[in-house]
C-alpha cells in the first residue's frame, strides 16, 4: 500500500522555539497510526503541519503525494477532528448543523453546495447519529457530540482523517464505542487515520503502528514493540525531569 504520509527529519519552529525536530515516519493508506507522548510534546503541531497550518522548516513532508507547502490545494481531503474543548457548544445547532460546517470553505461560501443534505445525512448515518439530525447539539451526551463532530470530519468523504484528543473527558464505556466505531470506518471506508491519544493501552489496542514523540522521535512500530520499548519511558521521563528540575510545574513543551 502506499504511503499517504511521509516525514523526513520534519523540523518546525514556531515563535523563535523549536517545537518539533527529526520526525521521521510514514502512515500507509488504509492504517490508524497512533501519535503518543506527554503533554506538550508537540503532537497537535504534528496535526497542523499535516494540515498544512504550520510551516515547516526543516526536513520533508509529503501529504497524499503533495509537499507540505501544497497541502491546502488538496484538503477536502483531509478530515480533521480537534480537540473537544475547540467547538464552541453553545451555539443553538442541531446535529445536522454542526455536520454542515464540515462542508464550508472559502470556495463554497458564495456558491451552492450540491447534494448538501444527503452528505450530511450520509455522514450522520455513518456514525449512528442519523436519528438524532434534528437535536440540539448542547443537548447530546458527550459520547454522542464526538460522534457528531466525527461525522463532520467525515462530511466530504476524506481520504485522510486527523483526530486529535477524540476520546478526552468521555466514560470509559464512550471511549470504548468510539475506538470501535473508528475501527469500523477504517474496514469499511479504507480510511487512514491519525490519531492522537493520552490512552495508551486503547490506542495501542487499535493502531496499525505508535509513534511516540516528545518535541524529537522517540521510537515507532508495532504497538506492543513500543510499549515495550525503555525509549517510551524515555519521551515520558524527559518531560518530568524537566519539571523537577525547574520545579515550575505549569510550564510545557508545545
Amino acid at each position: 500500500m502506499e504511503d499517504l504520509i511521509r516525514a523526513e527529519n520534519l523540523g518546525v519552529t514556531l515563535g523563535g522555539k523549536v517545537v518539533l525536530e527529526e520526525i521521521t515516519f510514514s502512515a500507509r493508506a488504509g492504517d490508524l497510526t497512533g501519535i503518543i507522548g506527554p503533554n506538550g510534546a508537540g503532537k497537535t503541531t504534528l496535526l497542523r503541519a499535516v494540515l498544512g497550518l504550520v510551516p515547516v522548516q526543516k526536513g520533508e513532508l509529503t501529504v497524499i503525494g503533495v509537499p507540505s507547502s501544497r497541502v491546502k490545494e488538496i484538503r477536502p481531503r483531509i478530515g480533521y477532528m480537534p480537540q473537544r474543548q475547540s467547538f464552541e457548544q453553545r451555539f443553538p445547532l442541531s446535529s445536522a448543523d454542526v455536520v454542515a460546517t464540515g462542508l464550508l470553505s472559502p470556495g463554497t461560501l458564495l456558491r451552492r453546495i450540491d447534494n448538501k443534505e444527503k452528505k450530511i445525512q450520509t455522514a450522520l448515518k455513518s456514525v449512528g447519529m442519523a436519528h438524532l439530525s434534528s437535536w440540539p447539539f448542547q443537548d447530546l451526551s458527550g459520547g454522542e457530540q464526538q460522534r457528531v463532530l466525527l461525522a463532520r470530519s467525515l462530511v466530504r468523504s476524506p481520504a485522510l482523517l486527523l483526530l486529535d484528543e477524540p476520546n478526552a473527558g468521555l466514560d470509559f464505556p464512550a471511549q470504548q464505542s468510539f475506538m470501535e466505531l473508528l475501527q469500523k470506518l477504517k474496514e469499511k471506508e479504507g480510511l487512514t487515520i491519525i490519531l492522537v491519544s493520552h490512552d495508551l493501552i486503547s490506542i495501542a489496542a487499535a493502531s496499525d503502528q505508535l509513534v511516540c514523540i516528545n518535541r524529537t522521535m522517540h521510537i515507532h512500530g508495532q504497538p506492543a514493540d513500543v510499549l515495550r520499548s525503555p525509549h517510551l519511558d524515555e519521551a515520558y521521563r524527559c518531560q518530568f525531569d524537566f519539571l523537577s528540575s525547574t520545579g515550575d510545574k505549569e510550564r510545557s513543551w508545545h
